[in-house]
């Protein structure tokens, strides 16, 4: 998720920096930049993604399933009841009785049942919700064991993009927000370039820390010019 601003243009040149020095935060603890930390909260235990309840996958495989499973046994029993098995069954038994494993459409139909069977097995074993960040646990408060709390990376994107903004030299600012990094890009029009990435490092280091993130994730910034018109 990203957020991005622009307030003019000079020069032609830039500067990057990775997740190396630790910005700290205002209480003077090592802020987030310092790289990523355990996912741990207040009280010691991890904190674990949050899951999708994925309704609508849920919702499809189980209509599909009672669909066939029912048009299957609406024909066992009519056969059984003396009637005439349908004839896309009888074609069915006989195409998978003549036909050599070999086959283009054996290959195929079963590429296609290992692609769907993967998949469904892929959400059942997966968190998904990859847009929210697990926040700390609140401790010291009774009552909030249980609590848990998420950020949307587009929030927390848009939070650290208008931190940026206010450091003196920044033109613009762009900020992407993953789980386990942070990538910071502006334009400076006045100022060093060093100073103005340095400004910016700490600035970032300490919004990210007051975000109260679970995992805090590693800060990259890089400042460059903006290009001549």
């Amino acid at each position: 998720m990203s957020a991005n601003t622009s307030r003019q243009p000079t020069g032609d040149s830039d500067l990057s920096s990775g997740s190396g020095q630790a910005a700290p935060s205002a209480d003077g603890t090592p802020g987030a930049a310092g790289g990523a930390t355990k996912a741990i909260d207040g009280s010691g235990r991890p904190t674990h993604r949050f899951w999708s309840g994925r309704r609508i996958p849920a919702a499809l495989a189980a209509l599909l399933s009672a669909a066939a499973v029912g048009f299957l046994l609406y024909d066992v029993v009519a056969v059984r009841a003396g009637w005439n098995a349908m004839r896309w069954r009888r074609r069915l038994a006989e195409e998978l009785a003549t036909r050599p494993l070999d086959d283009v459409w054996m290959i195929v139909g079963a590429s296609v049942a290992m692609a769907l069977g993967l998949w469904l097995f892929l959400l059942a074993v997966t968190p998904g919700l990859r847009r929210l960040l697990p926040m700390r646990r609140p401790t010291g408060i009774p009552g909030t064991e249980d609590v848990r709390a998420g950020l949307d990376r587009r929030a927390a994107a848009l939070v650290l993009r208008d931190r940026a903004m206010p450091v003196p030299g920044v033109q613009s600012a762009q900020v992407n927000v993953g789980r386990r990094k942070v990538k910071a890009r502006a334009r400076a029009h006045f100022r060093d370039l060093e100073e103005v990435r340095g400004d910016l490092h700490t600035e970032l280091g300490e919004a990210m820390t007051s975000l109260g993130l679970a995992r805090q994730p590693t800060l990259s910034v890089r400042v460059r010019r903006p290009k001549k018109g």
